[in-house]
């Protein structure tokens, strides 16, 4: 008898673009184990007429930066960093800050369908323990750049910080620790070199923001003579299993460059838009082949941390800018969402419903007036389908949200508790 059986369903298994109408779906220690055939469980998830799918994988967030959702709205970038957020965290980001945070974030993401989160902030180790907590699966970064920090006061702190970090995380069932330089323009090429020496003596991923502004490629342009990729691949930086956050402002020569060194991308598209950064060209990097998934980027600068927006802002945004109604349909978006996001932060062992995979699943309404009549399921999907319409979360065989009633965050608290933050944050922050 298998721990778990999730039957009835129209199974998108991500692997092909085949609907497997009534299929069912058989976990057992925390891997799929049957796609099809009935097996008798010891639980049985009913999901007759609903989506059966991969859970969605989030490429690129910072947690704890729900805690300053609405800060500092309607700015550009680097005023937005070095006059707000910068001075922010500086004054109130604590582990305890970054626990609260992390919390609410994990909380909002599991109700959305997301199973996975490549993150990267300060104290990753408290974002590790909630994320454990929660039983979402993660690859997190520990932020790593050239000032004072508030979990590192110097570089040679932040080095300690990032081994401790690895150390006490490496080989845990759902988190994977990962080097995560901040950016180019924030950590120097001898730092980032160290980094990548630290990710391959560690055998750790590593991520980066790359290329995410028109003014951080003129000033990379103008200090280092080349764009930041050429300039990130000329050091070294990008060794295996790197992730690249945004690449707004790739040429054609650095997306060679990025395929060439199988870098995966984090697209971004609602904060890219927010801040003016401009459009990724995701359909050049996928038709060289990159691993291109999505990411909510942080509440701070999105605001909010919906996998379902962002896969549908994608789809339109390479749509009207390239003025081809065909780019990026339904099916290859839901690709970026799961197999390709999965990928792009270096897992491969999620991301698809096959037998052997780790079994991060989800279950979708299809029932929604918003998304009838449903002719094409992957398209309810991506062009109708939304957050609240994911009824079940399974992330490594564990039930952690039930017909909407997530099982292991309890929101006793967490509500007053935020709301602490954010008056501290007013007093504090917005009063100067």
């Amino acid at each position: 008898m298998i721990d778990l059986s999730i039957r009835g369903g129209r199974v998108l298994t991500m692997a092909s673009p085949d609907v497997l109408e009534g299929a069912s779906l058989g976990i057992d220690g925390g891997r799929i184990v049957s796609v099809g055939p009935e097996l008798e469980a010891r639980r049985v998830i009913d999901a007759t007429g609903r989506a059966v799918m991969p859970g969605l994988v989030n490429t690129h967030s910072h947690a704890a930066m729900t805690l300053f959702r609405g800060l500092a709205d309607d700015r550009e970038l680097m005023d937005w960093l070095h006059h707000y957020i910068f001075p922010a965290e500086a004054s109130e980001v604590d582990a305890e800050f970054v626990r609260w945070g992390s919390r609410l974030a994990c909380l909002e993401m599991v109700s959305n369908g997301i199973t996975t989160v490549a993150d990267m902030y300060y104290f990753e180790s408290t974002v590790a323990e909630e994320f454990a907590a929660c039983g979402m699966r993660g690859v997190l970064g520990q932020a790593m750049v050239d000032f004072p920090v508030p979990d590192a006061r110097n570089w040679e702190e932040a080095l300690a910080g990032m081994r401790r970090f690895a150390s006490d995380w490496k080989g845990h069932p759902l988190v994977t620790p990962a080097v995560a330089p901040h950016a180019p323009y924030t950590v120097s090429e001898a730092h980032l070199r160290e980094c990548r020496a630290l990710a391959d003596e560690l055998d750790l991923p590593l991520m980066i923001h790359l290329a995410e502004t028109r003014s951080e490629h003129e000033q990379i342009l103008a200090s280092q003579g080349v764009s930041p990729t050429e300039y990130l691949h000329r050091i070294g930086l990008f060794g295996p299993r790197t992730l690249a956050a945004h690449v707004v402002w790739p040429s054609d020569d650095d997306i060679a460059l990025l395929a060439g060194s199988s870098v995966g991308i984090a697209h971004c598209p609602h904060s890219n838009m927010k801040l003016a950064s401009g459009v990724a060209p995701v359909l050049k990097m996928l038709r060289a082949g990159l691993n291109v998934g999505l990411g909510t980027d942080g509440a701070a600068s999105n605001n909010d941390l919906d996998p379902w927006q962002e896969l549908q802002t994608a789809i339109f945004l390479q749509k009207v800018t390239s003025l081809d109604p065909t780019a990026l349909p339904a099916y290859q978006a839901l690709e970026m969402a799961t197999r390709l996001g999965a990928r792009a932060c270096s897992l491969t062992d999620v991301g698809t419903l096959e037998v052997g995979m780790r079994a991060d699943v989800i279950v979708v309404s299809l029932d929604g007036l918003h998304q009838q009549p449903v002719y094409d399921v992957a398209s309810t999907l991506a062009y109708t389908t939304r957050a609240t319409d994911v009824r079940t979360v399974v992330i490594d065989g564990r039930v952690v949200m039930d017909e909407r009633v997530v099982q292991t965050v309890d929101p006793a608290g967490l509500l007053d508790r935020v709301g602490e933050y954010a008056a501290r944050i007013r007093r504090r922050v917005l009063a100067k």
